[in-house]
């Protein structure tokens, strides 16, 4: 039974190669259990100890510390300069209207297509306040 200690580590560098490649955070759990179960092994407990110790300190660790992990550093998550207008006033360039499918905001220079959140009219010319982007569309409400 001495190819079970290797087959731990072999366990722990395939977890992290795995990890490494898709940055997922999910895979480092069981690097950490398989980490675990070999020192399991290395204290002599059998191999049935070693499996449920494996298990449980990788189930653990996924369900406590990974949504802790993936909002610290903000896994999966592209980051864009178009959210930094959230929350920005800007000019109706053209009546925003959700029924006809019209309204343009002047962001900057630009002009973005816009709905109106609550499926309001807002009129040419009028302040508005960006609430959220969806796809190539500011969601905008009257300030």
């Amino acid at each position: 039974m001495e190819y079970v200690g290797y087959a731990w580590l072999g366990l722990v560098v395939a977890c992290i190669i795995i990890e490494a490649m898709t940055v997922s955070l999910t895979t480092i759990w069981f690097a950490i259990g398989a980490l675990v179960a070999w020192l399991v092994y290395l204290i002599g407990l059998g191999i049935e100890v070693q499996i449920v110790v494996f298990l449980l300190v990788s189930i653990i660790c996924l369900i406590f510390t990974r949504p802790i992990a993936m909002e610290k550093f903000k896994v999966g998550r592209v980051r864009t300069n178009a959210e930094s207008l959230i929350g920005q006033s800007y000019k109706v360039k053209s009546t925003i209207d959700n029924i006809n499918n019209t309204g343009t905001v002047d962001v900057k220079g630009q002009i973005w297509s816009a709905r109106s959140l609550d499926d309001q009219v807002i009129e040419k010319d009028e302040i508005v306040v960006i609430r959220n982007i969806e796809g190539v569309k500011l969601i905008v409400e009257k300030k």
